[in-house]
């Protein structure tokens, strides 16, 4: 029988419509369950709807009913307390961060990665620096002058610096070296299991993540193919590797004829279609 995880401390999606403003419904009575706990990928090609989907659990986007999209037993969007109280954090593709109610900080202005990281109040000194050695950070690196990989760490390091109970993560690590990114996956895996944390990771980067992650979520075309259990995945028997499972579902997406474009939205008149009203970004 299906558990809520959402009151446990999980994710639970139900029944979840969403489209951009003029374009063809995405999600259709998408559902999805995260348990406590547990380290998940989501798993799909591009244009699948990975992104849209952490940021409509991340409450950027609107859908409609507060009992659609539950993450620690809030609605998603509704509930501003998750955000704003710190329990859910979300690391994406900008070089953006938002940081309480300062608003969008850039780094990739003229500060020190001191200055950023330390301008982040309400931190426990021993986590923060943790974090600083586990990133290999030098704190008076220029941020203007500085890589792609290494404004990406201090990124990073900006939001894992509050302690989270929900953590979703959009490609987070793509621009980080091997050795960085392996320290960055143990941390995330002793937060799990120390502290109870639930992450769902999306990456196109599967080195290594057969032992790490506990569950896979696959989703072709905004529908959802595949949730359970990595351990109970058979392909993974006999298989070289998560990568070679990965790629077989992929390029079976190829011979897979392509949706059609709806030539009106499933979801006529209803007040819960997504419209440039309700496809809000916070």
């Amino acid at each position: 029988m299906k558990t809520n995880s959402g009151d446990a401390g999980g994710i639970q999606v139900s029944g979840m419509q969403f489209s951009y403003d003029g374009q063809p419904p995405l999600f259709v009575q998408f559902d999805l369950e995260v348990t406590p706990g547990s380290r998940c990928l989501l798993i799909g090609a591009n244009g699948s709807g990975k992104t849209t989907l952490l940021k409509i659990l991340a409450g950027k986007h609107m859908v409609g009913g507060r009992d659609v999209v539950r993450v620690l037993n809030c609605s998603a969007f509704h509930d501003t307390q998750l955000i704003c109280g710190g329990d859910l954090a979300y690391l994406g593709g900008s070089w953006n961060k938002t940081i309480g109610s300062a608003g969008d900080v850039p780094l990739q202005g003229d500060f020190s990665a001191e200055h950023m990281i330390f301008g982040v109040e309400g931190v426990d000194p021993t986590r923060r620096e943790k974090l600083i050695d586990l990133l290999d950070i030098d704190l008076q690196w220029r941020m203007h002058k500085v890589s792609d990989g290494q404004r990406r760490r201090v990124q990073i390091c900006m939001g894992l610096l509050h302690p989270f109970k929900v953590l979703l993560l959009d490609e987070i690590t793509v621009d980080l070296d091997v050795v960085t990114r392996m320290d960055l996956l143990d941390f995330f895996k002793e937060e799990c299991d120390q502290r109870g944390a639930t992450i769902v990771y999306a990456t196109h980067i599967f080195d290594g993540l057969e032992t790490w992650a506990t569950h896979a979520a696959y989703i072709q075309d905004g529908e959802l193919r595949r949730s359970e259990p990595l351990s109970e995945l058979p392909e993974m028997k006999g298989a070289k590797n998560l990568l070679s499972v990965v790629e077989s579902w992929l390029r079976a997406e190829t011979k897979r004829p392509q949706k059609a474009a709806a030539a009106s939205s499933p979801f006529g008149n209803s007040p819960f279609r997504s419209s440039r009203h309700m496809a809000y970004f916070r």
